[in-house]
């Protein structure tokens, strides 16, 4: 579906290592049979994953929104902001009840913690197939 680039590229954001690992975890090698598979970049800073996403073009960004020094709900609105055509952003918030935050930060989905592997896996498939659609959208368009 992506053969724009070959695998899928997904960043995750956290300064947790564990919830690194949960987010890995839950994605697997494939997220979904009609996806291809994916390559995840971890990062646990804010200023190394910037880094990354301005020399290498993803299909989804994952952020922690309990990350620190810097959370992953500003750095959202930052990269909604700096980024033409911003890849999807999945933010994770605390609790259920902190989703308003992600409508601030103009997050295109929003999970809370602790992360459900089959709830995470399909609010990242349906990002990527929105992203994936949009994508071959504007190629046919060319």
């Amino acid at each position: 579906m992506s053969q724009r680039y070959g695998a899928l590229k997904v960043v995750v954001y956290s300064d947790d290592s564990t919830v690194r690992s949960s987010i890995v975890n839950a994605l697997g090698r494939q997220i979904a049979t009609d996806l291809p598979e994916h390559e995840i970049h971890e990062f646990a800073t804010g200023p190394a994953m910037r880094l990354y996403l301005d020399r290498h073009k993803v299909d989804c960004i994952i952020l922690d929104g309990e990350a620190t020094p810097e959370g992953g709900l500003g750095i959202a609105r930052q990269l909604k902001d700096e980024i033409f055509e911003c890849p999807p952003v999945l933010v994770l918030v605390a609790r259920a009840d902190d989703a308003w935050l992600g409508a601030w930060s103009r997050a295109d989905s929003v999970l809370s913690h602790p992360i459900d592997p089959f709830t995470f896996a399909q609010s990242v498939a349906e990002l990527l197939r929105s992203h994936l659609s949009h994508i071959s959208h504007i190629s046919h368009r060319a």
